[in-house]
């Protein structure tokens, strides 16, 4: 048994921390647990505590606290990454540097509120124009990575739809590299939704396997097309595989033409076989780089449909330079609402309104931001959110 005393405020949390590594199994585990339970003021720990000292005693702030959740559920080595950067403050720091330029211009504001002799307001409503503008770039530059951030965070939620037999659970096991769905000739194999995670080029997918979409007198199976009608309002992303070996089903080109507004890839599959189906209708309704021709029992045009999913949400691949990427919607919610505090000043100066109305707005962008680290926010969302941490973090 090794016994390790870390010694404040060098330790994680910032108080004394004693750690004991315990051999020999569960076993041993268990009964040395049992034994520190027994003593008087030893307890276990909630969800999440030891990240939420480190918070509450300084050590990190809220955004890294939250890094922490998303090291542990992450799903690729991308996202990982991209947590890891922002659990070393790499995000916090962008925004104690917005913080630091709005306080500055508060404090402009104020000296100019108190001696108005001094101010000229064209002069002062300009320069909170200029301030405030430069600002609300800031903030655009980090939204923009949030469509990237919630997909590496999250995973693309992806919908494996077509007709019976046309190798969609052949895909899900050619993606997944294991035997994870029956296959077999038999139409209605697949009853209900399969669910499994990969990863492609570093984009974490959550694929749906579903049944066979058409019209059955089966009641078990007609459960489960209705169920893939719902995966398919789920979905961020849908791959429609067809069977290249045969002619174009009317009710597939009808469901296409339902489905051509939605984040689609059209699979043709079997395409080792002699091919019957006539593409043009297809690409009436799908552009031509959005159809990928496949023979998941050959394994071959795998990486054509990588390629094309990468495309599809990345324009063919991640920034590798920087990592920052906004995942968390919290963060991309009070993002917002600062951008927008700061255009309401903006509007305010163009306006004529007095400043120290327009003071009001730049000291809410002040706050908004201040509650992303955690320098402004309620006991009751720092409980939410470590409440969602497992135990022993």
């Amino acid at each position: 048994m090794l016994v390790t005393v870390m010694r404040g405020p060098r330790s994680f949390t910032a108080e004394d921390v004693v750690e004991i590594g315990a051999h020999g199994g569960v076993v041993a585990v268990k009964r040395v647990l049992e034994t520190l339970l027994a003593q008087d003021g030893i307890r276990l720990a909630e969800p999440g505590e030891f990240t939420k000292r480190a918070f509450l005693n300084g050590r990190i702030d809220l955004m890294q606290a939250e890094a922490v959740i998303d090291l542990i559920r992450s799903k690729s080595d991308r996202a990982f990454a991209v947590a890891m950067k922002q659990a070393e403050g790499t995000l916090s720091k962008r925004i104690r540097e917005l913080r630091q330029s709005l306080i500055e211009l508060l404090a402009h504001v104020e000296v100019n509120i108190d001696y108005p002799e001094h101010d000229v307001a064209e002069m002062t409503n300009a320069y909170i124009r200029e301030r405030c503008g430069k600002a609300v770039e800031e903030i655009e530059k980090l939204l923009k990575t949030a469509k990237e951030g919630k997909i590496l965070r999250e995973g693309i939620v992806t919908a494996i739809v077509g007709r019976p037999n046309v190798g969609k659970s052949s895909l899900l096991n050619a993606l997944t590299r294991e035997n994870k769905a029956i296959v077999t000739d038999i139409p209605g194999t697949t009853r209900d939704i399969i669910e499994e995670y990969v990863t492609i080029n570093g984009i974490p997918l959550r694929l749906l396997d579903t049944a066979g979409i058409r019209e059955t007198t089966d009641v078990v199976e007609r459960i489960g097309v209705e169920r893939s009608r719902s995966a398919l309002e789920e979905a961020d992303l849908i791959l429609f595989v067809l069977n290249g070996s045969e002619p174009l089903h009317e009710d597939e080109l009808e469901l296409l033409g339902k489905l051509k507004d939605r984040r689609m890839i059209v699979i043709v599959n079997k395409s080792d076989l002699p091919q019957q189906i006539e593409l043009e209708p297809i690409k009436a309704i799908v552009p031509e780089e959005s159809i990928v021709r496949m023979s998941v029992k050959a394994e071959q045009g795998l990486d054509d449909l990588e390629g094309a999913i990468s495309a599809l949400f990345f324009e063919g691949q991640l920034e590798s330079h920087d990592l920052t990427y906004v995942s968390n919607v919290r963060h991309i919610t009070l993002l917002k609402q600062a951008q927008q505090s700061l255009r309401d000043a903006i509007e305010a100066t163009e306006a004529g309104i007095p400043i120290d109305i327009i003071q009001i707005d730049i000291r809410n962008a002040w706050e908004q931001l201040g509650e992303l680290i955690g320098d402004a926010v309620g006991e009751s969302l720092i409980d939410q959110i470590f409440s969602q941490f497992c135990l022993g973090k």
